[in-house]
């Protein structure tokens, strides 16, 4: 399974060891930059993500809180994309709203939680059902 990544210099560290992690889980790792902890802008990560990233696919983005790249990648109708902070809340994305990009705030998860949060991504199946017609009502075209 491939798994696509991007970050700002604040979610740099948490990609690296993000990046690391997946790649010795087996996982093909698509790191789309930034490759550095020098100061950069979100957007410009995230574009360049969303714009290549194949929806069926599984992508992950890190800024300081996870609001900026998740802000952003909503942006493409390809794209649903969750702020997670536990597993929990990355299994519940999955689940019952079918997100397939994951936001994680870099400066407020310690390592151990990502990795949790990332694995509960990864391995949570969308429950389908009644959350299937609350996800087609995201995208004001399909209302």
């Amino acid at each position: 399974m491939r798994i696509w990544t991007a970050s700002d210099h604040a979610g740099f560290p948490l990609k690296a060891h993000i990046t690391r992690w997946l790649t010795a889980q087996g996982y093909e790792v698509i790191d789309i930059g930034t490759h550095s902890e020098e100061s950069t802008d979100y957007p410009l990560w995230v574009h360049q993500l969303a714009q290549r990233f194949p929806p069926e696919e599984k992508a992950i983005l890190i800024c300081g809180t996870g609001n900026g790249v998740c802000m952003t990648a909503n942006r493409y109708p390809q794209v649903r994309a969750a702020l997670a902070w536990n597993s929990e809340v990355a299994r519940l994305a999955r689940a019952h709203n079918d997100a397939n990009v994951l936001c994680l705030p870099g400066r407020f998860i310690s390592t151990e939680e990502a990795e949790k949060a990332v694995r509960a991504f990864l391995s949570t199946p969308f429950e389908g059902g009644r959350h299937e017609r609350r996800i087609s009502q995201i995208n004001p075209s399909q209302v």
